[in-house]
């Protein structure tokens, strides 16, 4: 049993640490229906990485519906950065004014190689959404860890 233990140690302490320190995320989700009196349809997507003391979100939304009354959309985008050590943070959100394409991007650098960023693409183009996310995180001493997810629906009948 002692022996087992030394081995399990020893392969932890053999990671690399990269591979424990740094994290990229994201989930996506859509929907659509269609019924007799009109159709909708909605999605999501959102992305998070963290690396050593930063933090970046994004997210978007959007959603569609045409019924007799005629047709509405919606779209929503938001982000946040953080560094727990004061490194530089920047997020940005904007929505075209047709509001038929939003961005939202977000960033966090604390320097010498750490940093995190996510950021998300959402549009409605003639009844169909879609929002796109992806997500990096980077630390020194090997690769950084991305994450991509989408999802697209769409309300024509």
């Amino acid at each position: 049993m002692f022996t087992r233990k030394i081995v399990m140690i020893a392969a932890l302490a053999a990671l690399p640490s990269y591979a424990i320190a740094q994290s990229a995320s994201g989930a996506a989700t859509g929907g659509a229906s269609v019924g007799s009196c009109g159709s909708s349809a909605t999605v999501g997507s959102g992305g998070s990485a963290a690396a050593g003391g930063t933090l970046a979100s994004a997210l978007g939304t959007a959603g569609t519906s045409t019924g007799s009354a005629g047709t509405s959309s919606s779209i929503g985008v938001g982000g946040s950065a953080a560094s727990a050590n004061g490194g530089k943070v920047k997020s940005q959100s904007k929505i075209n004014p047709n509001a038929t394409n939003a961005h939202s991007k977000a960033i966090a650098n604390e320097g010498g190689g750490v940093w995190s960023k996510s950021k998300t693409h959402t549009k409605d183009h003639k009844g169909t959404v879609s929002s796109r996310s992806k997500s990096m995180a980077h630390e020194p001493g090997g690769p950084p860890a991305k994450s991509t997810v989408g999802a697209g629906a769409s309300s024509s009948q």
